[in-house]
């Protein structure tokens, strides 16, 4: 059986970030599929790659030289660098000129849509891309409804070029010991009882009124109160909260949700963008703009044990619908149907 050459860019895994779990997860799973021969492009000018995956062809340079390259001059196809394609898969940075087929993955549009939570260098960048994905992708991969919903707004992608493809959880999370969880506390002087939240770039997050809302509760903001931790340590954290508050005011997909329910963590979440899909009918739902509705739901969560037993079950349930396996055999799919 003659294989399928997908090249891939993977430079994504520079840096951490919900962007980096999806390149990391995708690219391995993939790797197992028995009619792809992946073939991978890395460029960073700091971080070596150091990952497990075979065949990686790795460049020490920045992202901003192959920027410039791929998304203005525009003279240097991506077979220059991987060898002849039949596909070839981009990030969310650039997207090289190229003789294969070309498919791309869209996250979310936080750039396009709300510019003002970003750098204008990456509004610059992104508004740049999405004109060359518009003139040249033959497929797109959405990772939610709400990212397709927001592509077909935002841009001039025709909707039958979109594939929603979900994602699954950062990790396999084990359930740790008692005794890990107690090394873990003392480590990061962690509250006995806490609210988890999570950080990020600008005003997305609704840390505001998170913060508003969770007066008289002790609140961990990972990335602010705590630093951004390794895949080990995230688990212990999910494990030692007593809740995820994670009403943000847009996201792409939402990991967290995801990665909490993995955990038995209850979730408070936002009823708004691609949050109630992840979050199904296991997590309870705020307007993020209503500071007292998230009050409400904190305290009833916090409080009704039978509540949060029933909503840690239905989060094992939700969880076990998403999943990277799943993931990569839909996305070689779409590969086998672009060359079909």
């Amino acid at each position: 059986m003659k294989k399928i050459l997908i090249g891939m860019d993977i430079s994504q895994l520079a840096h951490p970030g919900g962007v980096a779990t999806y390149t990391k997860n995708i690219a391995e799973n993939l790797s197992k599929i028995t009619d792809l021969e992946m073939i991978f492009f890395y460029s960073s000018l700091r971080k070596p790659y150091k990952g497990s995956l075979s065949n990686v062809k790795s460049y020490k340079l920045p992202p901003s030289i192959f920027e410039l390259f791929f998304n203005k001059i525009r003279n240097v196809r991506i077979e220059k660098f991987l060898g002849s394609l039949d596909i070839f898969h981009s990030s969310d940075w650039t997207q090289p000129p190229a003789k294969a087929k070309k498919i791309t993955t869209y996250h979310d549009l936080v750039p396009l849509k709300y510019p003002q939570w970003s750098n204008p260098k990456i509004v610059s960048v992104h508004k740049r891309r999405l004109k060359l994905v518009e003139r040249e992708i033959d497929r797109v991969i959405a990772v939610s409804q709400a990212t397709k919903k927001d592509l077909i707004e935002t841009s001039k992608i025709p909707q039958e070029k979109i594939t929603v493809i979900y994602e699954g959880p950062t990790a396999e999370f084990k359930q740790p010991s008692r005794e890990e969880l107690q090394e873990f506390s003392r480590k990061y002087s962690l509250p006995e009882k806490f609210v988890l939240a999570i950080g990020g770039i600008g005003q997305r997050r609704n840390l505001s009124r998170i913060k508003d809302a969770c007066k008289g509760y002790s609140l961990l903001v990972a990335g602010q109160d705590l630093p951004w931790l390794s895949t080990g340590e995230l688990g212990l954290l999910y494990h030692s909260a007593h809740l995820l508050m994670y009403c943000s005011l847009y996201e792409g997909f939402g990991l967290p949700i995801l990665d909490a329910f993995t955990c038995g963590l209850p979730v408070v979440t936002s009823s708004v963008s691609s949050m109630p899909e992840v979050g199904g009918e296991a997590a309870l739902y705020v307007d993020p703009l209503d500071i007292d509705d998230i009050k409400n739901k904190l305290k009833i969560v916090w409080e009704d044990k039978e509540l949060r037993q029933e909503m840690i079950k239905k989060g094992f349930v939700q969880a076990k619908k998403f999943s990277w396996e799943k993931c990569a055999r839909e996305t070689a799919a779409v590969y086998r149907e672009m060359i079909g």
